[in-house]
């Protein structure tokens, strides 16, 4: 065995390795960016606000008992509680603003305590619940057996005659569970919030290397070639971003064309509004990638703070962990990132089924994010050698 020959080739690699120091510092900072953030997420060292569950509560009783379980639920830490009426309830549930809808109907409370007391037939309680949201909807329903129960056992115990519980120890009610769609006829399937994340996270991969591609041009002498067009810098920009974007929609296209004939994803809602979100999205990432060029040294320091980038983006924007888990303060930042808006655009349009009007808002931030993303690469790019 040549052991010379084989410490020289290590010596070499070690020393390829430790002069690339963006690589190293980016291989490095990646994933502790990302652990910190799961980290935070999900409860880091108990000093971060941990984010509710956005819940409505509609009290059709208005009883002493309805009153006092939704005193309860407010003050449960782990809830944000918002008292409102069931229409108001059902069109925030169907819009992905609430996770979850308790319905207390009329005559819960004497209802209930008749159940107890005297075994009869118990009332029903009805959860509107977002489908993407299950496990909150099973939250909720704990904590509402958890303060219903107390708050019926109380009145039971100490404001009714003492007497025997004809049906037993037992929850007084019973829960209907509903899922909140816009489209009835559409039933919520979990691959469509699946392929809104991920297809947004790998159109913006691909951005990244449409705009390195810029970087390796110039680096290899092609640069000279591409600046003979008759075009200004804008121009040529400008034609770049119009082509990524094509290619981008072909990609888009394809993936949900999978989406749709394997995983039987449905465009629930607007059709006009589910293409809109998908131009918009890939406007954003050919300007994305642009922006990432102009202001790139090289093409490995610039694919490496590209990654970090867009790995921000799409964690901060929902597409991997849902962003009612995040820290209050962090669910009210991440409106400010495009990725959190494509993602809910897409929903919008597929299992939630909402109307071209959802699509607006998500469209007109993608399109200003791209806008700017353009103004920057403009300004930056260096046109000359």
């Amino acid at each position: 065995m040549n052991i010379e020959a084989i410490r020289a080739l290590i010596r070499n690699d070690l020393r390829i390795y430790a002069t690339d120091r963006r690589a190293i510092i980016i291989g490095i900072l990646v994933p502790i960016l990302i652990a910190a953030f799961f980290g935070y997420v999900f409860g880091g060292n108990g000093s971060a606000e941990p984010g509710r569950i956005p819940v409505a509560l509609v009290d059709e009783d208005q009883s002493a008992v309805s009153r006092a379980i939704a005193a309860d639920l407010e003050q449960d830490p782990l809830l944000a509680v918002q008292m409102l009426d069931r229409s108001q309830a059902a069109a925030r549930v169907r819009a992905g603003k609430i996770q979850v809808a308790v319905v207390l109907p009329k005559n819960f409370a004497a209802e209930a305590l008749r159940a107890l007391l005297e075994g009869a037939a118990m009332p029903q309680v009805e959860l509107m619940v977002d489908p993407s949201q299950a496990m909150s909807g099973r939250i909720v329903e704990g904590l509402l057996v958890q303060h219903g129960m107390r708050e019926i056992t109380r009145v039971a115990f100490t404001e009714s005659a003492p007497m025997g519980l004809r049906g037993g120890l037992r929850v007084p009610y019973t829960l209907a569970t509903t899922k909140i769609t816009s489209a009835q006829h559409v039933p919520y399937n979990g691959y469509a919030h699946s392929f809104a994340g991920m297809t947004t996270q790998f159109i913006l991969f691909a951005g990244i290397d449409a705009g390195v591609m810029l970087l390796l041009a110039r680096e290899r002498g092609i640069w000279q070639r591409l600046r003979s067009a008759p075009l200004r810098k804008s121009e040529f920009l400008l034609a770049r971003s119009i082509a990524t974007t094509l290619i981008s929609l072909f990609q888009f296209a394809l993936i949900y064309a999978a989406a749709i004939l394997l995983f039987r994803v449905r465009i629930g809602g607007s059709v006009l509004g589910f293409a809109a979100v998908a131009v918009g999205l890939c406007l954003l990432n050919a300007t994305f990638g642009l922006m990432l060029a102009s202001i790139g040294r090289s093409p490995a320091a610039t694919r490496g703070i590209a990654v970090l980038a867009t790995l921000l983006l799409v964690m901060v924007g929902g597409a991997w962990v849902p962003s009612f888990v995040f820290p209050k303060w962090l669910q009210q930042a991440s409106l400010a990132v495009p990725t959190r808006w494509a993602v809910d655009g897409l929903d919008a349009m597929t299992w939630r089924g909402l109307g071209l009007d959802a699509a607006l808002g998500p469209v007109a931030v993608l399109g200003g994010s791209a806008l700017l993303c353009l103004a920057v690469a403009i300004w930056r790019f260096r046109w000359e050698e």
